[in-house]
């Protein structure tokens, strides 16, 4: 038996081209429900699309730039005419495993802007597309991923560390403007977490010392998150909103 109510929904997922999104992907196609992957990398989304399809699922990629909004506004638009309808929004799209670590004085204001784009700035986009579907609707769930180093005070990469932190406080304001029309929002801090995309900000010496204070001492894999996001988007959680749910084996405990 699945999570309740969320067979056949329609689910959005941006960035799911690869790493945590991908995984998200498959198992809302397991769910029984339609996925649309949200992906900037044409290579990549077509490839998800392709890996869903074989197993039976609905699947559609649409190419989104999330930092656009004219971008979201058109991917809106073509999950409406290919499905009706549009449930869930699962905000994933982020850059973090091509950030180099360094002093926040030392980060330039370009990369900074780049990174609050998509970080920041991409999930009010998407959720602003998304939303007179959901409010049409009276209903439909937000999921925005934020990051576990938001109650740790990481230092060296600054402008990801704020990204993320306002991606929380957004979920709260957000959750109180659309909950009247029936829209639930909430967040998920995922700590360190391990895929198939390298990554350039965490060597194996950070790796080993985090795993060593989580209660749960082993790496963190996108399976660890997925039955998270697929709660929050299914009706055992009609009443949960603005909630941040930490998924990190216990490294932080707030």
């Amino acid at each position: 038996m699945g999570l309740r109510g969320l067979k056949d929904k329609v689910v959005v997922i941006t960035g799911a081209g690869q790493g945590i999104g991908r995984a998200y992907a498959h198992r809302f196609a397991e769910e029984g429900c339609a996925v649309v992957i949200a992906e900037r990398a044409v290579e990549r989304g077509r490839a998800v699309e392709d890996e869903l399809r074989k197993v039976g699922a609905r699947a559609e990629f649409v190419e989104t730039d999330v930092a656009q909004a004219e971008s979201c506004r058109r991917m809106v638009e073509q999950v409406e005419a290919r499905f009706g309808r549009l449930d869930v929004l699962v905000n994933n799209a982020a850059i973090f495993s091509t950030i180099t670590m360094k002093p926040f004085w030392e980060i330039s204001e370009e990369e900074w802007d780049a990174i609050t784009a998509v970080n920041l700035k991409g999930v009010w986009l998407a959720s602003r597309a998304v939303f007179p579907v959901m409010q049409r609707q009276r209903h439909g769930a937000i999921i925005n991923i934020a990051s576990a180093v938001v109650f740790m005070g990481r230092p060296y990469y600054l402008h990801y560390v704020a990204s993320k932190g306002a991606v929380v406080a957004m979920t709260r304001a957000m959750a109180r403007e659309v909950g009247p029309y029936g829209i639930r929002v909430n967040a998920v801090t995922p700590g360190a977490t391990y895929t198939e995309v390298p990554r350039a900000t965490v060597t194996e010496e950070q790796k080993q010392a985090m795993i060593a204070q989580q209660c749960i001492a082993r790496p963190e894999v996108p399976d660890d998150l997925v039955g998270v996001v697929a709660f929050l988007a299914s009706e055992d959680s009609a009443f949960i909103t603005g909630q941040t749910i930490n998924v990190d084996g216990g490294l932080i405990m707030h």
